[in-house]
């Protein structure tokens, strides 16, 4: 018989190790850097019957990781130990006898499921298909999202789609735009609406994977001999979502599985909603065929944002997060990261942060010197003479008429243009760009730049011309 002490000892071992697995899966779950910035200081403090008191050692980070992590921390524990119903989160030191602990484990491939009754965590099927579906994220819904000029039709086309799936001349619904400008928040947004029953009429099921995943889950059916299997449950779905779907670029026979999946279910009145980096008739790689049913449906663009839309942005994470952030910051930010808006909502994200768990006011001052690296990146290196060349190709004129006196309109609008996207992306004062355009006056320049801000606001083609420039310099 052991001892007490040696039985207290086994069970600290065991509470150790199911801790260490539980961060283990979080840190997997949410990512290395929001590991590290919300739940690395979190310790054990004990277990008192069903109940686990986890401490942190601030007021703002017990709030934060509480609110947005609880019910994901309770539906852990509960796996690891079914007697478990309770996750208390207090602020306080490492105290306790298992406290602290080890960096968490490598999680096994596969956390376990959150227990019924659970309350949404980052780890949620969206059906009971499984491992055919990916985990939704719950922060990304369409209350969630907002919407500005560059995104509005994609996301009015998304909320149509979530009220009514399958609506003639929105299936398939294709979503597409560069890197970190809300595609994937869509797609979620529309999937939560789904299973849950608030934008249609009845809960339906939905399979919602990557393309990467799509095609390693065919190549899996197809080694154990259970494509057959695979077929009929992605053909049984009310709703397939593929993300990235540029992914499938040369890969052939998935191309070909993906397309008479696709058929099989647009013929059964079944949505589809599809995502990637380019419109279907700029994926070159994809097959005729595909990119042709691809195309039929509504596809829907998600521009670059504009300033306007990133303040909005930054406006909306600050009140949810409830912390003050001066309008200077905000713009300061607007102007600096233009591309990503991920990007954009992690840097305020590690300014509040910063600024919470030392004490300390949002400033400008303290923005520079906390996202010091992220704002290195987006330093502008575009010249004033690449400009000048992609401006002239765009518009077909001569590369000597950027410096010209010529006044025709055809090349007066052009050099405009390339006066506007110089002060937009290069850190060059006015006397210096109109000395690169002829030896204008700075004045020139000053007109130029808002000539072309007012015909951006009133014509929209031309806002659009003047975005699709911007980001091909900045690619």
């Amino acid at each position: 018989m052991p001892t007490t002490t040696e039985q207290d000892l086994v069970e600290t071992s065991q509470l150790a190790a199911q801790w260490a697995r539980i961060r283990g899966r979080l840190q997997h779950e949410v990512g290395e850097v929001e590991y590290r910035t919300w739940l690395r200081q979190m310790t054990l403090a004990g277990v008192d019957g069903d109940e686990v008191t986890v401490h942190l050692p601030t007021r703002f980070l017990r709030d934060w990781v509480r609110s947005r992590y609880g019910d994901r921390l309770s539906a852990l524990w509960h796996a690891e130990s079914p007697m478990i119903r309770r996750v208390e989160i207090r602020v306080g030191g490492n105290i306790g006898p298992i406290a602290p602990l080890a960096e968490p484990v490598a999680p096994p491939p596969d956390p376990p499921p959150a227990p019924n009754g659970a309350a949404a965590p980052r780890e949620d099927r969206a059906d009971s298909r499984g491992d055919l579906t990916a985990a939704l994220d719950q922060r990304f819904t369409f209350d969630g999202f907002v919407v500005g000029k560059p995104n509005e039709f994609a996301y009015a086309c998304a909320r149509r789609v979530a009220e009514r799936p399958a609506s003639p001349g929105f299936n398939p619904l294709f979503l597409y735009g560069g890197v970190g400008l809300g595609k994937t928040h869509l797609m979620h947004a529309i999937a939560w609406e789904l299973v849950s029953g608030e934008g249609a009429r009845r809960p339906v099921s939905v399979a919602y994977m990557s393309a990467e995943k799509f095609m390693y889950r065919f190549i899996a059916a197809i080694r154990s001999q259970a494509t057959m299997e695979f077929k009929e449950t992605l053909r049984s779905v009310d709703v397939l979502m593929i993300d990235d779907l540029q992914f499938l670029i040369g890969k052939d026979n998935t191309q070909e599985e993906f397309f008479h999946t696709f058929n099989a279910l647009v013929d059964a009145g079944r949505q589809i909603v599809v995502s990637a980096d380019k419109s279907p008739s700029d994926l070159s790689g994809l097959e005729d065929r595909l990119r042709t049913r691809l195309g039929c449906g509504m596809v829907a663009d998600l521009h670059a944002t504009t300033f306007e839309l990133r303040i909005s942005i930054l406006e909306s994470k600050a009140a949810r997060a409830g912390v003050p952030v001066p309008g200077r910051v905000m713009e300061f930010l607007a102007h600096k990261i233009t591309s990503n808006v991920r990007e954009l909502e992690g840097a305020l994200n590690r300014l509040i942060a910063h600024a919470n768990l030392f004490g300390r006011p949002v400033t400008l001052e303290t923005a520079q010197e906390v996202l010091h690296d992220i704002l290195k990146a987006h330093d502008r290196r575009v010249t004033i003479e690449e400009i000048q060349r992609k401006v002239a190709e765009h518009y077909n004129i001569r590369l000597t008429d950027m410096s010209s006196a010529r006044r025709a309109r055809a090349v007066a609008r052009p050099r405009q243009i390339a006066m506007f996207l110089a002060k937009q992306l290069t850190s060059r004062s006015l006397p210096e760009i109109g000395r690169k355009f002829g030896n204008r006056d700075h004045t020139t320049v000053m007109h130029a730049v808002s000539r072309i801000g007012e015909l951006m606001e009133r014509d929209g083609s031309f806002a659009e011309d003047v975005e699709l420039l911007r980001r091909m310099l900045e690619s």
